[in-house]
């Protein structure tokens, strides 16, 4: 008998004895951890290649864990936490963005992410802190207890075998555009997502884009030597007397007549007519749902489809490092750029995108007092008339970017009944359509309102109007074409197809009328937008946009699409080189 052993007052027998509890035990309780994580993967995973999927996630999450720890019943643990919390982050995120988790989420992570998670739940941080207190003392434990070692040459052998089938599998069977719409498979979704991501960024880099040239490429007007640069603040002369301008984000909306036997109020269609009586048509490069696609095209002039699969994450992807848009060629012409947006401004890194864009007053949910977007049109057009009147004694021009969100998804719903028009009557058709067309009606009477206080207050004092739908609503799927069959559908989506991606853009005046539409072409892509701004406000364009208008003109207003992405490739050359996008 060991001194020890003979010290405790312990036989071999009983030594023996409690050692074989404590293995079987601390097996038991690995083989539990991972029949939970069994479990959880196949209530939230639907379809034998998503559930292998998950599970060789799982498989691969632990072998990497073994790699680092080698200590199977902390790894089994620390894995089974971290798939819980991918699923509950999944689900958070499908419920504001109606998309699940993806690989991007992890690798763009920024102090915007986690801000905006605790704006929408200010009691999570408290949450966070309890969860740690409890599962820090429990994984200790664990640890402590774990008489299981694997060797790393094991768990390497396993990492590189759900690596290779993992990626094989996510080739082989590419995820569809619409997948991570369904709000399932939370797991496997993350891990073809990441197989997407890394082979996208292994082979473009996080933006298409033309190789170097021996030489910088330069814009029109660009300095000689050197880096081409702006054109000094003082060639654009900032005292000259220019009109405000207010560019509205109509949300959802486009000219639904389109779709056949749809009945719409009369007079209807006049509202998407522009100050000359023309109808123009605006090209979106998203259809019923990402606002900010449209977003990121009118304020940088650039095209959200040169991100690729990556186009989800724009406007975090080029946070800070696109300084080359509207706001900023406005503000070298003397203007005060303001945005007024109806949530946090740290959702999708909005803020830090607009600012980095010449955004200098950028005004949320938050700062307008609310604690709830999706306001009625009025609240934002009342916003926009007390920026103003605080401005006004300053005497410079203003240009005020502002969102309307009253026709927002879903129209299943009578959206504000109280805010319905004394002479609404339904058209006719589904109940669903007529609350898209009530909701339009109501932006239109708000609209009108807004342009007569404009008219009222300031009678001396000009105003450039620009309004657009941001993109059609995800209705117009099943009315532009009745009956179409799904799958034709996707590729007609997955095309762009001009029908799903239609909007409208209409330019107003009060108190002024535009001396140049030339860019206001009868088809636009949403990147022009910029352009025709300037140039109907009167504001000269710099070398950039002298370029753009170049492109716009040989390529008849489309912009991505024009000789299949060679011109934006060549244009977002010329952006870099021009020192106006960084670190992409």
């Amino acid at each position: 008998m060991s001194a020890a052993v003979a010290e405790s007052g312990m036989s071999e027998t009983a030594v023996a004895k409690a050692r074989g509890v404590r293995f079987f035990a601390a097996a038991g309780l690995i083989v539990a951890v991972h029949l939970a994580g069994l479990a959880v993967l196949l209530t939230t995973e639907y379809g034998p290649f998503a559930i292998t999927l998950s599970v060789l996630a799982w498989v691969f999450v632990n072998c990497f864990l073994l790699v680092v720890l080698q200590r199977p019943g902390v790894c089994a643990a620390l894995s089974l936490a971290l798939i819980v919390i991918l699923i509950a982050l999944s689900h958070f995120k499908f419920g504001i963005l109606q998309l699940t988790l993806t690989f991007l989420d992890f690798l763009i992570i920024d102090r915007d992410t986690f801000s905006f998670m605790l704006s929408v739940f200010p009691r999570l941080q408290l949450q966070l802190a309890l969860a740690g207190l409890v599962a820090v003392p429990l994984l200790w434990l664990v640890w402590r207890f774990d008489p299981f070692r694997v060797r790393r040459r094991f768990a390497l052998t396993g990492l590189a075998a759900t690596t290779a089938l993992i990626s094989a599998m996510s080739v082989v069977w590419p995820e569809q555009a619409w997948e991570p719409f369904q709000g399932v498979n939370h797991v496997s979704s993350l891990a073809r997502s990441g197989v997407v991501a890394v082979s996208r960024l292994a082979s473009t880099g996080w933006i298409e884009v033309d190789p170097p040239t021996n030489g910088p490429l330069r814009l029109a007007g660009a300095h000689a030597a050197g880096l081409p640069m702006l054109p000094p603040a003082e060639t654009c002369d900032a005292t000259a007397k220019r009109p405000h301008i207010i560019m509205l984000l109509d949300e959802s909306s486009f000219d639904i007549s389109a779709a056949p036997g749809i009945k719409v109020p009369q007079g209807y269609s006049d509202y998407f007519k522009s100050i000359d009586g023309k109808k123009r048509t605006m090209i979106a490069e998203a259809t019923g749902g990402p606002t900010w696609y449209t977003e990121f095209n009118v304020l940088t002039g650039m095209s959200a489809r040169s991100f690729g699969d990556l186009k989800f994450y724009v406007t975090r992807i080029t946070a800070n490092r696109v300084a080359r848009g509207l706001p900023q060629a406005l503000k070298r012409c003397g203007y005060k750029t303001f945005s007024l947006y109806p949530t946090y401004g740290n959702f999708l890194g909005a803020r830090a995108f607009q600012k980095g864009a010449g955004v200098g007053h950028f005004i949320d949910m938050a700062d307008m007092g609310v604690a709830q977007d999706m306001q009625p049109d009025k609240f934002y057009f009342d916003q926009a008339l007390k920026v103003f009147a605080r401005e006004q004694p300053q005497h410079a021009p203003v240009f005020m970017f502002v969102y309307l969100t009253a026709n927002h998804f879903p129209w299943t719903d009578v959206y504000r009944p109280d805010l319905t028009p004394p002479d609404w009557t339904p058209p006719g058709n589904t109940a669903e359509t007529d609350e898209y067309i009530r909701r339009q009606v109501m932006t239109q009477n708000d609209y009108r309102e807004f342009i007569a206080a404009l008219k009222r207050d300031y009678p001396d004092q000009s105003f450039l109007v620009l309004r657009f739908g941001d993109h059609q609503p995800a209705i117009s799927q099943k009315l532009l074409e009745p009956g179409i069959d799904q799958k034709l559908l996707a590729k007609r989506l997955m095309a762009a197809d001009p029908r799903y991606f239609s909007t409208y853009y209409a330019i107003d005046g009060i108190n002024y009328r535009p001396g140049d539409l030339s860019s206001a072409l009868d088809t636009l892509d949403a990147a022009y937008i910029p352009l025709v701004i300037q140039e109907a406000a009167g504001v000269p364009l710099d070398p950039s946009f002298e370029e753009q208008k170049k492109i716009m003109l040989r390529c008849n207003g489309v912009f991505y699409a024009c000789r299949k992405g060679a011109e934006a490739r060549r244009f977002n050359r010329l952006l870099i080189d021009a020192g106006m996008i960084k670190g992409l």
